[in-house]
């Protein structure tokens, strides 16, 4: 774990899939310190004319956006991490996307242990039988 949802302004690229996906399981590894080889990210497009800020959509205001669901098991990271974490996704996204409104979301989803899982078990399981 953990799940990633990220939503990006556009038309679908497959080149800015990868290079996107990539660039948050590095900044998830690195700052959220979680492994690599269960960090699971999907990326979806929404069309700048659907994308709406302040009544005005993307399409009008010349600019991008994107948000981010992170659903990470509770009380495994600081409060320090992940401001850090919504910062640098912010600044990564900016780099990638160009022209980034301001209103672009990160969400760090704290989820229970016993509520959240993969692989048919609970983190809590994990947990208890690690």
């Amino acid at each position: 774990m953990p799940h990633i949802v990220l939503h990006l302004s556009g038309q679908p690229d497959a080149a800015l899939t990868r290079r996107s996906a990539t660039a948050i399981a590095d900044l998830t590894q690195r700052v959220l310190g979680k492994k690599r080889e269960v960090i699971a990210i999907t990326v979806h497009y929404v069309p700048h004319d659907s994308w709406i800020i302040g009544d005005v959509p993307l399409s009008e205001q010349g600019r991008n956006a994107f948000h981010l669901d992170i659903s990470v098991t509770d009380e495994t990271n600081t409060k320090a991490e992940k401001a850090q974490f919504i910062e640098a996704v912010f600044e990564t996204m900016s780099g990638l996307l160009g022209k980034l409104h301001p209103v672009s979301y990160v969400h760090v989803i704290d989820a229970r242990a016993a509520a959240y899982g993969y692989g048919g078990r609970t983190q809590e399981y994990r947990h208890q039988h690690g």
